[in-house]
C-alpha cells in the first residue's frame, strides 16, 4: 500500500495542535492530531448538507448564503450546484493554508468551487461573521468542527453554546436556517437549539452518499418567519437519508 505523505501543516489559531495536509496517490486527508477530519474519498454528507440547506433555494433570484469551514470544498461545490446564477456565496475560514491548499492540490478533487464568480472567500471566524451579519443570509452551514464541541480548536465551542446560537439566529433573514454537521449524535443539542428559539429537524445521513458509510448528523435550526418571543416548536421528529 502506498504509504502516507505529509504535504504540508498550519496552525490553528487558537488551537492546540497543527492541521497537516497528508496525501496518498489521488486520496488527501486534513487531520488535527491523530484524528482524521476529512477525507477526499468520504463527502456523502458534505454534499446532503449543501443540497438539503440550499434546495429551498434553488428558484431564489438573490440567495445568500454563509458557509463557516472550508475543508475539502465539497460543501461548496454542492452548493453551487443547487444555487443559481444570482446567488452570493460567502466562505468563511479561518485558516489561511486550507485556502491556499484548496487553490492548489486540492483544488482539483472537489472541481475548483473558489474559482466560482459566485463565491467571496473571507479568512475570518465565520462566529465573527455572522455577528457582523444583521439578518443578511438565507442560509448558514457550519462544518467548523466535528460537531457541538471543539475538536481542532475550543473556540469553536462558542458556536454551539447559547451566545453563537443567538448570533447565528440574527444574522438569519425571518425563515432562514442554520444548519449544523456532526459525526454524530450529541444529546442534548437538539434542545439547546429550541432554547434559543429556533424550530429544529435532525437528518440522518451517510458518509459516503445515499447508502454507503457511517451515519452523519445535521441539524436544521429554523428561524421562525416571524420573530417569537417564546420557544420555538419542534418542525418533526426526524428525517432520514438512507
Amino acid at each position: 500500500m502506498i504509504p502516507w505523505k505529509l504535504l504540508e501543516e498550519a496552525p490553528v489559531p487558537g488551537g492546540e495542535d497543527s492541521l497537516r495536509l497528508y496525501q496518498r496517490g489521488q486520496e488527501f486527508s486534513i487531520r488535527v492530531g491523530r484524528q482524521e477530519l476529512m477525507n477526499s474519498r468520504v463527502y456523502g454528507s458534505e454534499d446532503a448538507l449543501a443540497e438539503l440547506a440550499c434546495a429551498p433555494l434553488a428558484d431564489s433570484k438573490h440567495p445568500e448564503v454563509l458557509i463557516g469551514g472550508l475543508g475539502m470544498g465539497y460543501t461548496l461545490a454542492a452548493a453551487l450546484r443547487v444555487l443559481g446564477p444570482g446567488a452570493r456565496l460567502v466562505q468563511s475560514e479561518l485558516v489561511a493554508a486550507v485556502v491556499r491548499w484548496n487553490r492548489g492540490p486540492l483544488g482539483e478533487v472537489a472541481g475548483r468551487p473558489l474559482q466560482d464568480a459566485r463565491v467571496v472567500v473571507v479568512e475570518r471566524d465565520v462566529g465573527e461573521l455572522m455577528v457582523a451579519a444583521d439578518g443578511r443570509y438565507d442560509a448558514i452551514l457550519l462544518d467548523v468542527d466535528n460537531g457541538p464541541e471543539g475538536l481542532s480548536r475550543a473556540q469553536n465551542d462558542r458556536l454551539y453554546a447559547s451566545a453563537g446560537l443567538s448570533d447565528a439566529r440574527r444574522a438569519l433573514k425571518p425563515g432562514g436556517a442554520v444548519w449544523f454537521w456532526s459525526a454524530g449524535d450529541r444529546p442534548g443539542f437538539a434542545s439547546r437549539l429550541r432554547r434559543a428559539r429556533f424550530e429544529v429537524r435532525e437528518h440522518r445521513v451517510r458518509a459516503r452518499g445515499r447508502r454507503r458509510g457511517a451515519h452523519h448528523l445535521l441539524w436544521e435550526a429554523r428561524r421562525p418567519p416571524r420573530d417569537q418571543s417564546s420557544p420555538s416548536r419542534r418542525m418533526s421528529s426526524s428525517s432520514k437519508l438512507k
